[in-house]
């Protein structure tokens, strides 16, 4: 079921150390901002690039880019503003691209990743008997593994769900319903 990441090698010419130094920014910003967006692996060295990760994501991936450096030519600078311009103006192609592997069906509604790292996440749970979601608050990673879980219920590839919460305080606070740690670990 799991799809193999692909690696895509392809080169862009003319070979301009200015326009490529645009491309990539200020410490290769540009390349780690897409990378990040479309959870892929960028590697270049020069005018050489290579692209690792899901076929469909790592060909958009080198189209964007081959367009951006496109742009280099007539813009002095590509500003980091351009790129997630760039990408949100893609983001529909890479929408209808995203495969159907990664649809959750639940009771109520079918339930579809948002973003690349979404699709990562949805696969990795998956494919491994144990997934680590780490990340910022608001980016679905407890309602894409219940979702998962779900899923697999309805599916019939698990027989029951089982629901654990950290016993010890994280270091965060305790919430805001009344009580203290003992009563809200022991409803």
């Amino acid at each position: 079921m799991s799809i193999k990441p692909k690696q895509i090698k392809f080169s862009l010419f003319p070979a301009d150390n200015q326009r490529l130094a645009t491309l990539c920014g200020q410490l290769d910003e540009h390349i780690k901002h897409i990378e990040g967006q479309l959870g892929v692996q960028i590697a270049n060295r020069g005018n050489v690039f290579r692209i690792t990760g899901h076929p469909e994501v790592a060909n958009y991936a080198k189209k964007l880019l081959k367009e951006l450096y496109d742009s280099t030519e007539n813009l002095p600078a590509l500003t980091p503003s351009g790129v997630r311009l760039a990408l949100e103006k893609g983001k529909g192609v890479r929408q209808e691209e995203s495969s159907k592997e990664t649809e959750l069906h639940t009771p109520k509604c079918v339930v579809r990743a948002r973003s690349a790292r979404q699709e990562q996440y949805i696969r990795n749970i998956f494919t491994h008997d144990i997934s680590f979601g780490i990340g910022p608050a608001g980016t679905g990673k407890t309602y894409l593994a219940v979702a998962c879980a779900v899923d697999a219920l309805e599916r019939d590839r698990v027989r029951r769900i089982l629901l654990v919460r950290p016993a010890v305080e994280a270091g965060e606070r305790l919430g805001f319903l009344p009580g203290d740690l003992g009563q809200k670990v022991d409803p």
